[in-house]
């Protein structure tokens, strides 16, 4: 298999030829600078596709040699003996309730709802294209069709990802094409997100990266969970305006180790 083959098979190189008919862009997130991470992506990709054809192995996706980006304030590194299981570009929200009596109340966080998509492959292969995902799934509207592939991209569901309570962010990593493992996780530690990080589709910042610790009862050997490359996603400074609960759009990449429990 060629190189091009691949890339093709993992990202949908055949929409730059035809233009898909689904996901809806978001014209109000595509000015200017939508339509330049668009175009962008598209640009990367008939590169790589020209590059793959003078290549006669195909790159091997051996997620042994993806690496993380490293977050403004570094992250602890995975602990000692874990492996890299899955890389994965969620899209969803983040929710928060407000105090619809005080304007000057700080909204509060009320979980996460996502999908996640695979992207392993492309962690290991593709680096450059995956850093770009996260602000590339912000200019589409989410819609019932997200459940066939991410944007333009054929990238395909492994998962998804929802709190089970105010402190437990959960990953169900396990769908009919993928046995990946469920884990209920805990903050280990948090860094902010770099100062030039994707911004939402109404200009919000990008949420905090993010180190997680899976909670007795995971599954597939799951242990840590990285949030990392965010785009939008933060709340208002303040509850003026808004309603007694509302939803922010974000995406990031969700790192999944796996290993023996240290415990």
């Amino acid at each position: 298999m060629y190189a091009s083959t691949l890339l093709i098979s993992f990202l949908g190189a055949s929409t730059v030829i035809a233009a898909p008919t689904w996901p809806t862009l978001n014209w109000d997130a595509a000015k200017p600078d939508g339509l330049e991470t668009v175009s962008e992506y598209f640009n990367m990709l008939a590169q790589k596709v020209e590059l793959g054809k003078l290549m006669s192995v195909a790159p091997v996706c051996d997620l042994s040699k993806a690496q993380m980006d490293v977050a403004p304030e570094p992250l602890a590194a995975p602990s000692s003996g874990l492996a890299l299981k899955h890389v994965a570009i969620g899209r969803g929200t983040q929710n928060y309730t407000c105090d619809t009596t005080n304007a000057t109340a700080v909204p509060v966080a009320a979980g996460a709802v996502a999908t996640l998509f695979n992207a392993s492959c492309i962690a290991a292969t593709y680096p450059d294209l995956l850093k770009l995902l996260p602000k590339l799934a912000m200019q589409f509207n989410l819609t019932a069709q997200e459940d066939l592939r991410m944007g333009p991209t054929n990238l395909i569901i492994s998962g998804k990802h929802f709190f089970t309570n105010a402190t437990t962010p959960f990953f169900n990593l396990d769908t009919e094409q993928y046995k990946i493992g469920e884990a209920g996780c805990a903050k280990d530690s948090q860094s902010p997100a770099p100062t030039d990080a994707p911004k939402g589709q109404q200009g919000e910042s990008a949420v905090p990266w993010l180190r997680l610790k899976t909670r007795i009862g995971a599954t597939g050997d799951l242990q840590e969970v990285y949030r990392l490359e965010t785009a939008g996603g933060s709340a208002p400074a303040t509850c003026q305006g808004q309603p007694a609960a509302f939803e922010v759009q974000y995406a990031a990449q969700y790192w999944f180790w796996e290993g023996q429990s240290q415990s």
